[in-house]
């Protein structure tokens, strides 16, 4: 089933390019473990990353936003576009170069199968058609 979605090639293909991979980490979340390191703004008076003193934590900022070109889109150079049925898979019919179905998470396996073989009649990629198969019906 994958083997003709694989085939599938997006019309345009820029380079993503992050201005930042790194993730932004919490401020002293290397110190205390209750503190995770998921980012949250310090809102300190005297906090130093609050006021971006030299050699501390950089903040997040609107810089960092991706180019608006590239932005949402995957490594294969499709956009994913979440589908729940297959009347909203026929949206993709005239953008299958451009975006991606992807199954969402609520679909039960019997409706993905008939998304996954209605994609391959409209020659439209999905990105999770392995998602929810068992192992006697991939055979």
């Amino acid at each position: 089933m994958a083997s003709t979605s694989t085939k599938l090639r997006p019309l345009v293909k820029g380079r993503i390019l992050k201005k930042r991979t790194k993730k932004f980490v919490r401020h002293q979340s290397d110190r205390y473990i209750r503190l995770r390191p998921s980012w949250r703004k310090p809102r300190g008076i005297d906090n130093r990353v609050r006021r971006r003193f030299k050699g501390v934590y950089l903040m997040p900022s609107i810089g960092y936003g991706s180019d608006k070109r590239t932005r949402h889109m995957r490594p294969d150079g499709f956009r994913p576009f979440l589908v729940s049925n297959v009347k909203e898979l026929e949206m993709l019919l005239m953008q299958n170069r451009k975006f991606a179905a992807e199954i969402s998470h609520t679909v039960s396996a019997p409706n993905r199968k008939k998304i996954i073989e209605r994609a391959q009649q409209l020659a439209i990629k999905v990105t999770n058609p392995n998602a929810r198969l068992r192992a006697e019906e991939k055979e």
